[in-house]
């Protein structure tokens, strides 16, 4: 689940990171309002910007052609403009793809006078299974470009996770971005509030880029956290009823909110040959070998390891609202999935869906004579496949055919 900005900066505000003031708005109205208290506050300018999960905003450009979901604005009726020319329209960035995503909020803060940025992440380290600090003083750029082209500019300092990050680590840090004098204290503080919510929180990336030395309104330096990013591991929502009351349903694509009715991960893509699976390695492996073998995956499905009959049904309705799909390739290795099961769950949604698409079915592990006999007793017209390679040529061939 990912969180806008605006969310974002509320939980890490509540550990003590400072942040921007500002509101979030959903009318070109109030967005004047909080941008008349802004400046009325000392602001100098504000902000208005795009409130979407996805990234590149500033570049991006609205269907309508108005340029950019981030604008710097020294006025509050320039900021109604902004806000009115953003409010209800489709915004479309690097990250959104061709179809773009409608803007329904923006937020309205306070333009910070920025002396220097920085990138600073928090994430989850699969190779060693820990926590990853990662900084570069090349803030403001996609950390992709900064990692293919000034490798050396990024600082990475692992947290051991029965500790936490140690104040030792975050002055190591600081140093490492020349940051010198106050500002060390600073990010020493910031740091470790940026992490307490990175945990406190069961995020898998907490992002802030840029993070930036300011100059306030006394003269003086300080470091804030002028944009940033928050995606949490969907396991662990059950612990934060705060933080699913923030999920925004219109950031979602309707076919994955309809799998997660489920507990199904779904997730669609441009293909069509449509996958099931149980297992994410496996799912993954399933779209590899479709590739491979000349076809397009429609989607990552993983219906997980214990699926019922009631979500393997579901897994093919969702499937089958794709009018992309023009077959369907099920991958089951029954581990804690007996094939049985699986099989009487694939009879009973493709009679329920009255499918008449290509159906292709590979079966392994535990039960799987038996589940093979049931798909064969079923009067079915089912493809079955011998071994992943074998199923996905056939598959492939069916959609060409």
């Amino acid at each position: 689940m990912n969180l806008h900005e605006y969310q974002a900066k509320q939980l890490l505000a509540q550990s003590g990171v400072l942040v921007p003031p500002g509101q979030v708005c959903s009318t070109a109205e109030e967005a004047k309002r909080i941008a008349e208290t802004q400046f009325a506050s000392g602001a100098k300018r504000v902000v208005v910007k795009s409130q979407t999960h996805a990234g590149g905003r500033g570049k991006g450009t609205f269907k309508t052609g108005f340029q950019g979901g981030v604008k710097v604005c020294s006025s509050a009726e320039q900021a109604y403009q902004m806000a009115h020319a953003m409010l209800g329209q489709v915004l479309v960035t690097k990250q959104t793809g061709a179809e773009g995503r409608l803007i329904q909020k923006v937020l309205v803060e306070a333009a910070s006078n920025i002396k220097k940025e920085f990138y600073l992440a928090v994430l989850l380290d699969r190779a060693s299974s820990r926590p990853l600090v990662m900084a570069s003083s090349e803030g403001g750029m996609d950390i992709e470009e900064v990692a293919a082209k000034t490798p050396e500019k990024i600082i990475k300092e692992e947290i051991d996770p029965a500790i936490g990050l140690m104040p030792y680590q975050s002055r190591k840090l600081a140093a490492a971005l020349g940051l010198k004098g106050e500002l060390i204290n600073q990010a020493t503080k910031l740091l470790q509030g940026i992490y307490k919510t990175w945990w406190d929180c069961d995020a898998s990336l907490l992002e802030i880029n840029p993070l930036c030395v300011v100059e306030t309104a006394d003269g003086k330096e300080a470091l804030i956290a002028v944009d940033a990013k928050i995606s949490l591991d969907d396991n662990a929502l059950y612990r934060h009823k705060n933080i699913q009351e923030m999920r925004d349903l219109g950031e979602e694509a309707p076919l994955e909110i309809e799998a997660s009715k489920f507990n199904l991960n779904y997730i669609k893509l441009d293909g069509n040959i449509a996958c099931l699976v149980n297992g994410a390695g496996l799912a993954m492996a399933t779209m590899d070998i479709i590739q491979h073998y000349g076809g397009s995956p429609a989607n990552f499905l993983d219906v997980g390891g214990g699926a019922s009959k009631e979500q393997v049904t579901a897994a093919f309705k969702i499937i089958l609202s794709d009018p992309n799909v023009k077959a369907i390739l099920v991958n089951i290795f029954g581990g804690i999935m007996q094939c049985d099961i699986i099989a009487t769950g694939i009879v009973a949604a493709v009679k329920e869906t009255h499918l008449n698409l290509p159906l292709v079915v590979r079966l392994e592990g535990n039960n799987v004579a038996l589940g093979k006999k049931i798909l064969q007793e079923s009067g079915l017209t089912i493809i079955g496949g011998e071994s992943m390679a074998d199923a996905a040529q056939k598959v492939v061939k069916a959609v060409n055919n």
